[in-house]
């Protein structure tokens, strides 16, 4: 079977769906390929949500936000929006999840450590369904 592909999706691509993808990589390895865009995204990555993240042992400060194309979400077995509703493109067939997070943005580190660990408990539920339990994790 070839593995699933997760795209996340939120408005800036600066914040959660950054720190989503970079525990789907961090957890998952190479079983799942993570691709992650913004509808309106960012120049940079929100500086809090790399350090929230630095503190689980994950470094996300490479990454740049990303436009969402309809390409990504054509490619993806899995799209998980955060709050971009409408902006998504939908596709007959795929598998998608809402996922109800406050946006980090403007936040400061103390705000942004419970979204962090929400993402953490979701991705870790999300890699049991896609990856069979029989995997070495």
């Amino acid at each position: 079977m070839s593995k699933p592909t997760v795209l996340f999706v939120c408005v800036h691509n600066a914040g959660r769906s950054q720190m989503a993808a970079g525990y789907l990589r961090a957890l998952a390895g190479d079983r799942v390929e993570v691709l992650s865009a913004g509808s309106a995204p960012k120049d940079e990555i929100n500086p809090v949500a790399v350090a929230a993240m630095a503190e689980e042992g994950i470094d996300i400060a490479g990454n740049t936000p990303k436009v969402l194309t309809v390409d990504a979400v054509r490619e993806s077995d899995v799209v998980i929006t955060m709050g971009c509703g409408d902006a998504c493109p939908i596709f007959p067939g795929k598998r998608y999840e809402d996922w109800e997070l406050d946006d980090p943005a403007g936040q400061g580190i103390e705000a942004v450590r419970p979204i962090r660990d929400e993402i953490r408990r979701r991705i870790q539920a999300l890699i049991g369904e896609l990856v069979p339990a029989g995997d070495p994790s």
